[in-house]
């Protein structure tokens, strides 16, 4: 079903080692509206969601998970360098004590992953709206984060995810009014 390409689907450069930005960008690797979830999320409302609209989710999930693991090259290096004492500052002493440099899904507060991040209600127009609220969200918080940096290499591949998130959440739009269209059809027999 997939080709993975040993690259990742946009190049990922930071300028320092930065555990506090590291920090915040945890927050798309395991939060509630993160990378993670998002891709599972899709994958499983695919199975209950119209053909005219299946592949868009199965479309839209895998690259979800080519974001995933953009953030987690971005945390890598940004915290591949840091030592204890920088961790502890940066606020991830409790992730240093339990994980070291090793990355762990986990929201910017350190708050464990968790499936009850994933919604599916099995009415198909229900889910789209649940998704496109989802890329929205992820869409803000890279804004914050980009707000927040000063590492324009970083900033560079945040970007380039926010715009990743806009699109997704128009493609769901169409997919909602698809489906609409669909619904509203009058039926002959």
């Amino acid at each position: 079903m997939w080709v993975y390409e040993k690259k990742l689907q946009y190049p990922v450069r930071v300028s320092t080692c930065n555990p506090k930005l590291a920090k915040f960008l945890i927050e798309q690797y395991g939060g509630a509206d993160g990378e993670l979830a998002a891709a599972l999320r899709y994958l499983n409302q695919r199975y209950s969601i119209p053909d005219k609209v299946i592949g868009l989710l199965t479309d839209i999930g895998t690259e979800e998970f080519a974001h995933l693991e953009m953030i987690a090259t971005m945390v890598y290096k940004l915290t591949k360098d840091a030592t204890p004492d920088q961790m502890k500052a940066a606020g991830l002493g409790d992730h240093y004590a339990n994980h070291d440099n090793a990355l762990f899904y986990h929201n910017a507060a350190g708050v464990p992953w968790t499936a009850t991040y994933i919604q599916a209600k099995g009415d198909p127009i229900a889910d789209l709206y649940e998704d496109i609220a989802a890329e929205e969200k992820a869409r803000a918080t890279y804004q914050w984060i980009i707000n927040m940096s000063d590492d324009t290499d970083l900033n560079d591949g945040l970007r380039f995810l926010r715009e990743r998130e806009i699109i997704h959440s128009q493609r769901f739009r169409e997919a909602v009014e698809i489906l609409k269209e669909e619904r509203d059809k009058k039926k002959f027999f």
